[in-house]
């Protein structure tokens, strides 16, 4: 009933692989680290990236190669929905992704895919992985360990710390997920906040209709099923767990532990 295949259908994930062995769902997040450093086999090179200094200029990633976006006509259309276009000559480059002034890199592992957009004013840590199709918006802070898949949404001002985004999740607007996992089509409301750390010492337990169990992490946060979505300023303790299509209420705090699919928190 906690198993990955309870949250999430992963048929279409590219990363499906970090969940193999797993007999909790939350055991992912313990195989994040690992995973993502034997997933990252190259570096971004430009001599414009600069270690903590933002771009003075933007850039296109084209056939893993960086190149300065001045030469090339950018058209800034909806990137999760393949409406970013990047022309050079008049030529439409399919795939490329863009890299605005005005973003901080700390570090070179960092995988993007094709027809990625990240915004100005984006701090990207080592090491992340940001699938295709992904918008990185304006003020957002990746703090590094994050796996994002495909027209996925890291949403302004939203902070990602060692989590991951399965295809089509949305963070859009003033969000915090530490130590978390969002399902396929999750979407969180404006200002949603997933706390990951007790206030007592020891490991985060989960709550569940037959006892509770030791997730064996410090940290964790939530784990949003497939479809599930939460409300404006919602909050969830840590070690909550919303099955597919479960709705958390604006305003509300969610109880920690396990809650069914469908389910309604307000």
């Amino acid at each position: 009933m906690l198993n990955a295949a309870s949250f999430f259908d992963l048929s279409e994930f590219s990363h499906k692989q970090i969940f193999v062995g797993t007999e909790f769902v939350w055991e992912a997040l313990g195989n994040l680290k690992t995973y993502v450093d034997g997933q990252i086999d190259g570096r971004l090179e430009h001599a414009s990236l600069t270690r903590g200094v933002p771009l003075e200029a933007p850039l296109v990633l084209y056939h893993g190669k960086l190149f300065c976006a001045w030469e090339y006509e950018i058209n800034y259309g909806d990137a999760v929905k393949g409406e970013l276009e990047v022309l050079r000559n008049g030529q439409l480059l399919q795939g490329a992704s863009v890299i605005m002034a005005g973003v901080v890199l700390l570090g070179r592992r960092i995988s993007i895919g094709e027809g990625v957009l990240i915004e100005s004013g984006v701090l990207i840590k080592e090491p992340a992985i940001i699938g295709d199709q992904t918008e990185i918006r304006q003020g957002a802070y990746l703090r590094g360990y994050c796996l994002i898949g495909k027209r996925c949404v890291v949403g302004h001002t939203t902070e990602v710390k060692h989590s991951i985004f399965l295809n089509d999740a949305k963070a859009g607007h003033f969000a915090y997920l530490g130590d978390s996992i969002l399902g396929g089509n999750a979407n969180l409301g404006a200002g949603t906040k997933f706390a990951n750390l007790r206030f007592l010492p020891g490991n985060v337990r989960v709550k569940t209709a037959d006892g509770t169990l030791d997730s064996g992490l410090r940290k964790f946060g939530a784990i949003l099923g497939d479809n599930a979505q939460t409300g404006c300023n919602s909050v969830t303790n840590p070690g909550t767990l919303l099955g597919p299509d479960t709705i958390l209420m604006p305003n509300t705090t969610s109880p920690s532990g396990f809650h069914s699919g469908k389910s309604v928190i307000r």
